[in-house]
């Protein structure tokens, strides 16, 4: 059985805790509603699960090739990416001034989960091109727009970006690529980048790289980089491609996963230059490709998600059909399907629960981005953009640190048979690992969130938020079961624990910043444990009114149940890190670096 699309959980999570309806009053929104999310969610699923998933094995079997320069993608790619382009998926959540079809993110969100679920070696060219439309959306000129805007967002076109190079891996300071300014306008770009997804492959007629790079006589550090659009080919006057450019792939890296998706060494200027196209002011380039790259850790949660429920699904199939060892309570005679040993049930629970709640969180995320961008008050639009915020580097970090514990609970589930890579569950672990370091490793998300999203603002943000969640346990206590008193004490100890290290962060960050920053990284894993369980809190609450009204009483009693566990087995982590954090934090610097 291959991937299945989980459309009824995205559809509750989008209508029930993103809250759709309001979405959909959004300017720009108006036929955003449940009915187009729906038809939208179910044409996704079937191109994903009819087209992408099947091509997944083969890209890990037969991955992508480098040849004089040229990458040729995995046999079933490009014809995939054609299919891809003629549905229009690329401009999903693209503006219809430049051929998009303008829905909100909270829609986007579920199709892009899908579409890594069944194949995230394929989905990460699309998603690179997302972040460059948003970038020269938010800092490209009029002219840089009409060049190359409406061929990204139909895919005609693809998009990358380049930071990393040899020397340059996060330390973006140590960038050395150079643009030389040119009579006519445009700059000649010289250097070479690393680890550029999709910066060579055959599936588009013309691949458009964003380039961070040092104007001649730029300030040393961050503030004298710039951002350069420098395509493949040039463009003519009539938009055609035209010319060769000067940037050329010299190599493809040789992976643990995503084997498919080409990871390239670009190579710009051996030939003169590459001509290159400045975008928005020289020296602001970090803060133009920092649009691209928030895109970017957003969309990497959601592959953490993704994997995470690819994973799952295949280990409750497997478990369903395995058969060892009798029932330890008696319960058949003989040897039984492995799904009804405890801890095979504990496992599977755990990567149920830990995918549903970081897909609510994501969901939860969107609508406050499209709230920020598109709400006609700019008091609730910067309430919301404090929000979404908060919330992204949770939404990379903690998913994808949820996507290792869950593909690896997959290969448990499969025993020794997990360990061989024919069974397949070996691959969704491989392919996971890369999803907590590209687009900024988890410690540099947890950095984000304890210098720029808690400490600036004294822990405001964080409290206030705090406070929203503390509202929830109270509406728990209203509501009396004994499944919902149960979430709350659970989500009371995770909110104070949360609260107290925020406000040991907000206090520290400046007097103690070692102790702080050692952590960091339990900080964010805190933080997200917490989010994700405040909207299993809230599924529970909906669950149980919309079961009391005979809707759909399976799926509800479902989500009661994942939601009590959640509760019980992952928020139950959070005040062992609040200890770990506040407490421990003088251990993790004490030992003497020689005795490492």
């Amino acid at each position: 059985m291959s991937y299945v699309a989980p459309v009824k959980d995205m559809l509750f999570a989008i209508r029930h805790l993103a809250g759709l309806e309001q979405v959909a009053q959004l300017p720009g929104f108006e036929d955003a509603g449940l009915d187009t999310a729906q038809a939208v969610l179910e044409e996704s699923a079937k191109f994903s699960e009819g087209v992408l998933a099947p091509l997944n094995w083969e890209g890990d079997r037969n991955p992508s090739s480098w040849k004089d320069g040229a990458v040729t993608t995995t046999p079933g790619f490009r014809q995939a990416f054609a299919q891809y382009v003629e549905g229009g998926w690329q401009g999903l959540q693209h503006p219809a001034a430049f051929g998009g079809q303008g829905l909100p993110k909270t829609i986007g969100a579920a199709c892009g989960e899908m579409v890594n679920s069944a194949n995230m070696s394929f989905a990460l060219c699309p998603m690179l091109t997302d972040g460059a439309i948003e970038a020269l959306l938010t800092a490209g000129s009029d002219e840089l727009k009409a060049t190359y805007l409406e061929n990204l967002v139909s895919g005609k076109w693809t998009g990358t970006m380049n930071l990393t190079e040899p020397q340059a891996g996060s330390d973006l300071a140590m960038v050395r690529s150079r643009a030389e300014p040119q009579p006519d306008g445009t700059y000649k770009v010289f250097g070479t980048k690393i680890f550029i997804t999709y910066g060579e492959h055959d599936m588009a007629e013309n691949i458009v790289h964003l380039v961070l790079a040092r104007v001649s006589g730029a300030p040393e550090g961050v503030k004298g980089i710039s951002l350069f659009v420098v395509p493949k080919f040039l463009v003519n006057p009539d938009g055609s491609c035209g010319a060769r450019n000067d940037v050329h792939c010299v190599s493809i890296e040789h992976k643990m996963g995503i084997k498919a998706s080409p990871t390239a060494v670009l190579q710009y200027g051996d030939h003169g230059g590459a001509v290159g196209y400045l975008v928005g002011q020289e020296n602001r380039g970090l803060e133009y490709m920092f649009i691209m790259m928030n895109a970017a850790r957003y969309a990497v949660g959601v592959q953490g998600i993704a994997i995470a429920e690819r994973a799952y699904q295949k280990a409750v199939n497997f478990a369903r059909d395995r058969v060892q060892s009798r029932p330890v309570d008696g319960s058949l005679p003989g040897s039984a399907p492995i799904i009804h040993h405890p801890d095979v049930r504990r496992m599977l629970m755990t990567m149920r629960a830990l995918t549903e709640g970081c897909r609510a969180m994501a969901t939860v995320a969107a609508a406050a981005y499209d709230a920020a961008h598109h709400h006609p008050d700019a008091e609730v639009r910067k309430q919301n953009a404090a929000f979404y915020e908060f919330l992204v580097p949770l939404v990379k970090g903690y998913s994808t640190e949820m996507s290792l514990e869950v593909t690896s609970l997959g290969v448990q589930v499969h025993g020794g048979m997990g360990f061989i890579e024919e069974t397949g569950a070996a691959q969704y672990y491989r392919d996971a690992k890369i999803l907590t370091i590209y687009e900024g490793t988890t410690a540099i998300q947890a950095n984000d969130l304890v210098g720029r999203k808690t400490a600036r603002d004294g822990g405001q943000t964080a409290l206030a938020i705090a406070a929203q969640v503390a509202r929830t346990e109270q509406d728990l206590q209203a509501s009396g079961t004994a499944d919902a008193l149960a979430v709350a004490r659970r989500l009371t100890a995770a909110r104070e624990a949360f609260a107290d290290v925020v406000k040991f962060v907000a206090g520290g960050t400046r007097a103690t910043p070692n102790a702080v920053f050692s952590g960091s990284v339990p900080y964010l894993m805190l933080a997200g444990n917490l989010m994700a369980g405040w909207q299993m809190a809230r599924a529970l609450l909906v669950a149980q009114a919309e079961a009391a009204r005979g809707e759909d009483a399976a799926f509800m009693q479902a989500k009661i149940v994942t939601a009590r566990f959640y509760a019980d087995h992952l928020l139950a982590r959070a005040p062992g890190l609040r200890d770990s954090i506040v407490d421990g934090a003088d251990c993790v610097t004490a030992l003497a670096l020689e005795s490492f």
